[in-house]
This record gives C-alpha cells, sequence and structure tokens, in this order.
C-alpha cells in the first residue's frame, strides 16, 4: 500500500459541477475506520504548499437540512465558496463524525436535554454516557497526502484539528478562521465550543443577528 495508506480499488474520481463550481470529488473508503469519505480538489494540490484546505465532520442537520442550532452548513458553504475565490483548494468531507462522532440518534438525544434540561453541547453528551469529542481526523491526513499536498493552511477554529493533522503527518503552515455569525438558536452552542472546547470564537462579543435574518460569515487570514 503506498505511503497514503489507502489502496487504489478503494478510490474513485470524476468531476462534480456544483452550484459553487466544479471540483474533482476523490471518494475513498478508508482503511481504519472503514467510513467512505469524499474530497472536493479544485485546481492543481501535487507537491503544492500552502493549499487551503477544510476538514468537514459531516453534520446531517446543519449541512443538509440548514439547522440553526449550529454553523455547521454556513461553514461547507463559506468554505466551498472561499477555495473557488482561491482558485486552488480542497474539502474533505468525513463521514461517522456526526455529533463529533456519536451519532445521529445520540446527537438527537442530546437535543432533547439541551431544550428540556438547559444542558450545554458538552454536558448533554456526557450525561448520557458519551465522549464530547470522538472523532478521528486521520482519514482528512491520508486523503492529503494522496493528493500531494505538502502543506496546507486550514480553514477551522478548532485548535485541536490542528494538532491532529499534524500528529498524522501533515504540515499546517496556516490557520485561517471561519467564523459564522451567531444567532438565538446557536449562541448557547458556540459559546460552549468557545468555553468549553477551546475554539477561536472572537466574533461572539459582536452583536448578533436574528434568526430571521440573513447569516454572514467571514473567511480571514
Amino acid at each position: 500500500m503506498p505511503d497514503h495508506g489507502i489502496a487504489a480499488e478503494d478510490i474513485a474520481e470524476a468531476d462534480l459541477a456544483t452550484r459553487h463550481g466544479t471540483f474533482r470529488t476523490v471518494a475513498f473508503r478508508d482503511p481504519e475506520d472503514g467510513n467512505e469519505h469524499l474530497a472536493l480538489v479544485l485546481g492543481e494540490t501535487r507537491m503544492r504548499e500552502d493549499v487551503l484546505v477544510r476538514v468537514h465532520s459531516e453534520c446531517v442537520t446543519g449541512d443538509i437540512f440548514h439547522a440553526l442550532r449550529c454553523e455547521c452548513g454556513d461553514q461547507l458553504d463559506r468554505a466551498l465558496d472561499a477555495i473557488v475565490r482561491e482558485g486552488r483548494g480542497v474539502l474533505v468531507y468525513l463521514r461517522g463524525h456526526e455529533g463529533r462522532g456519536i451519532g445521529l440518534v445520540a446527537k438527537v438525544r442530546t437535543h432533547v436535554l439541551q431544550d428540556e434540561q438547559g444542558l450545554d453541547t458538552v454536558d448533554s453528551a456526557t450525561a448520557l454516557g458519551l465522549p464530547v469529542d470522538r472523532r478521528d481526523f486521520s482519514p482528512a491526513a491520508r486523503v492529503l497526502k494522496y493528493l500531494g499536498v505538502r502543506s496546507v493552511r486550514l480553514m477551522s477554529n478548532n485548535l485541536d484539528k490542528i494538532r491532529a493533522l499534524e500528529m498524522n503527518g501533515i504540515t499546517v503552515s496556516g490557520r485561517v478562521p471561519l467564523l459564522i455569525q451567531a444567532n438565538d438558536h446557536n449562541i448557547r452552542y458556540l459559546t460552549a465550543k468557545r468555553d468549553r472546547l477551546g475554539h477561536d470564537l472572537p466574533h461572539l462579543d459582536e452583536p448578533r443577528l436574528d434568526a430571521a435574518d440573513d447569516r454572514c460569515g467571514t473567511v480571514g487570514g
């Protein structure tokens, strides 16, 4: 098996036209977790430095249904738009990461505890006897190695994600904040991510939008 660790029979590639632009899709089955993940690639990445990269955890409620209680769907859209503006980059979509790895059923159960008992995203998970975060980012590192990326500028507010990639042999040359304006539905969630999980979210002290307002975000270096 090559250095990236993914067998040839577990990878498929094709072009995909989206409303953001046309990407090269790299679907791959990870040898360690057994999940099928996806990378959307724009431009040439092989042997390139400082490639703009988003490693995005699957979130059905946010990514597909645009739920307001998290910022996941907005981050996904903003990251793809940023890659298109850059003219080169990679979005790695990691499946099996629902609810920071606890799964969809358990995630919805945490929502009940949050709504009925006022628990935050951390305490609602531990109240069910579940870990706060069981995600594995090594599949992202493997596909970035397959793509020949030499170093990345990571779109993320999560410093742990940087450490996870670096532990798996990916050089992170910079971090690009991916900040989505808070609304009344997600402010408690985002505050817990900042105060309890160490995410860098300095914009939370700014006035927030009403849930019906247009949700704006910024991607900046």
